[in-house]
């Protein structure tokens, strides 16, 4: 009697199943051993165990195990492959029916403990092997909208899903229990770390600390996270950058119970994203905001050379004098540099260096002449008409693609149905012909479903920005009474605020460009006409 040799595949999809629940691994194993112990014939050779792959999620193509399984076959090593149940190799019905076939097809009996031996010796072989995979694979679907769903909704209710909390946040009791009576947990806010966000904030908008002098300065001042560990740079990033302090989820979405647990305006974030892309380095070229506030110089981040348009530096520099009585003395100085004229990285005709006070004696001047030069908001109508346009051609965007995405749709379920055809042989297709246009299908429906859900978050954007224009006059109202007696920080942000661009030319001949957020409230620059203006001292 010639023994069959058998190689054991064992699945599990979470790694809490690898040793608890009833699908575990060592469950699977004892009942493989004991159905091959049961054929006097059959001897098992080797074992593959999977832990925390999904057969519903995870391609046969990116699976380790069915891979060198594949290949033991073709090198003649093994004549079976057992399993509990058929779905450990696999729930996806456009997919893994083809992969039992193919073992089939290379020799290789493939059986499992609870259903027996897969054949494909008639049609209606071929069928049931499509149909079982089929059903597995909608289970597999329903199970995971149902959990997916249940997670959402209970997020959307402010309810603790698990993981860490969020800075800002504590736990209390909801009221309710779960399945087995234990206690679910809801989100509140913390009344004394909130407050540290509101400073976080402040100090990222009207003094310009980035991320490693935020964290330095919690440190300092005795503020640790939930852990009781030191604030980093990329924990306060992570904080600034977190929609959920505006009561929104990653997504979009809000619910009343989410924005109940709001501790950051939609105003603040939009500047403070404003502000971290600017310092972003892939921006460099585009960036206005200063990369950092310390130090004596005003400007920083959007000034530049009016010869080469090379982006000016802050140096500070020596400067030695002799008095008339022959004795030698020195000033030091903070000046703007011309970053390419100093490194001759091209013919720069204008001065290698400006003296940064008079620089900044002649913007002060400017702001305080546009600040003086306020009208009031007469075209925010006009803006806010200019945004709805643009969200209806949005919107008619939406309603074409959701049109496409549900043709494309109707053919995938088309083409699904045209797999049992493909088994029995009724179809014109080839199971690798229709395996490859189903996957192309499915890419045009996902493409579609990302630029679908790329339209609805630009409305959204642009639905904000209709509400952002009232607010932008109050804080350039609010930047025009405050000017005279800021700190240099806060004149140096709101310097970064007002002008897109500053440029410095020989004899300090100096012209500005303002953000188009703010000409808007200038009478000077209202008709199109005063993009800059040129002072000099």
């Amino acid at each position: 009697m010639k023994l069959q040799r058998v190689i054991c595949l064992y699945r599990v999809s979470t790694k809490k199943q690898v040793d608890k629940n009833e699908n575990d691994i060592p469950m699977q194993k004892t009942a493989c051993w004991d159905f091959a112990s049961s054929k006097p014939d059959w001897t098992i050779v080797k074992e593959y165990s999977e832990k925390g792959i999904s057969g519903y999620k995870v391609s046969a193509d990116d699976r380790d195990a069915i891979q060198e399984l594949k290949e033991a076959a073709l090198n003649d090593e093994f004549d079976i492959l057992l399993v509990f149940m058929f779905d450990r190799i696999g729930r996806i019905d456009d997919e893994t029916p083809f992969v039992v076939e193919w073992f089939a097809k290379h020799g290789i009996q493939v059986w499992s403990v609870m259903e027996g031996q897969q054949r494909f010796d008639s049609h209606v072989d071929k069928l049931m092997n499509y149909l079982r995979f089929w059903q597995a694979s909608g289970e597999s679907e329903k199970t995971s909208m149902r959990i997916k769903s249940k997670m959402q909704q209970m997020i959307e209710d402010g309810l603790y899903t698990g993981g860490p909390v969020k800075y800002g946040y504590h736990l209390s009791d909801s009221g309710l229990v779960n399945r087995k009576g234990i206690p679910i947990k809801k989100l509140d806010i913390d009344a004394v770390e909130s407050e540290v966000i509101h400073m976080m904030d402040s100090m990222t908008i009207h003094k310009g600390y980035g991320s490693h002098r935020l964290s330095r300065y919690l440190n300092e001042n005795g503020y640790r996270t939930h852990t009781g560990a030191r604030f980093t740079s990329t924990v306060v990033n992570r904080i600034l950058k977190d929609r959920f302090y505006c009561g929104y989820l990653d997504d979009g979405t809000s619910t009343e119970a989410l924005q109940a647990l709001r501790i950051r305006s939609d105003e603040t974030y939009a500047q403070i994203l404003e502000i971290l892309e600017q310092r972003n380095n892939a921006n460099e070229e585009k960036r206005h905001i200063a990369l950092r506030t310390k130090g004596q110089a005003m400007l920083s981040g959007n000034i530049f050379c009016a010869h080469c348009g090379g982006r000016l530096t802050t140096i500070r520099y020596r400067d030695h004098y002799t008095r008339a009585d022959g004795s030698e003395y020195s000033v030091d100085q903070i000046k703007y540099s011309c970053y390419h004229k100093s490194r001759k990285l091209c013919k720069c005709d204008g001065q290698t260096t400006y003296q940064a006070d008079r620089v900044d004696e002649i913007i002060r001047q400017i702001i305080r002449q546009i600040f003086s030069c306020m009208s009031g908001a007469p075209e925010e109508e006009k803006l806010q008409a200019l945004l709805k346009r643009q969200i209806a051609g949005n919107k008619a965007r939406q309603t074409q693609l959701e049109h496409e995405l549900g043709k494309s749709r109707e053919q995938l379920t088309k083409l699904q149905l045209e797999i049992a055809k493909t088994l029995t042989g009724e179809s014109v297709y080839s199971p690798e012909d229709l395996t490859q246009v189903l996957r192309t299908v499915k890419e045009n429906i996902a493409n579609g479903e990302q630029e679908l859900a790329k339209l609805r978050e630009e409305e959204t954007q642009k639905k904000q920005s209709i509400d952002l224009i009232t607010p932008a006059y109050n804080q350039f109202k609010s930047w025009a009474e405050e000017f005279d007696t800021a700190t240099l920080e806060q004149k140096k942000m709101i310097a970064c605020y007002l002008f897109k661009r500053i440029e410095v030319g020989r004899g300090y001949q100096i012209s500005v460009e303002l953000n188009m957020t703010y000409q808007q409230f200038c009478t000077e620059w209202n008709n199109g006409d005063f993009w800059k203006t040129t002072a000099a001292v």
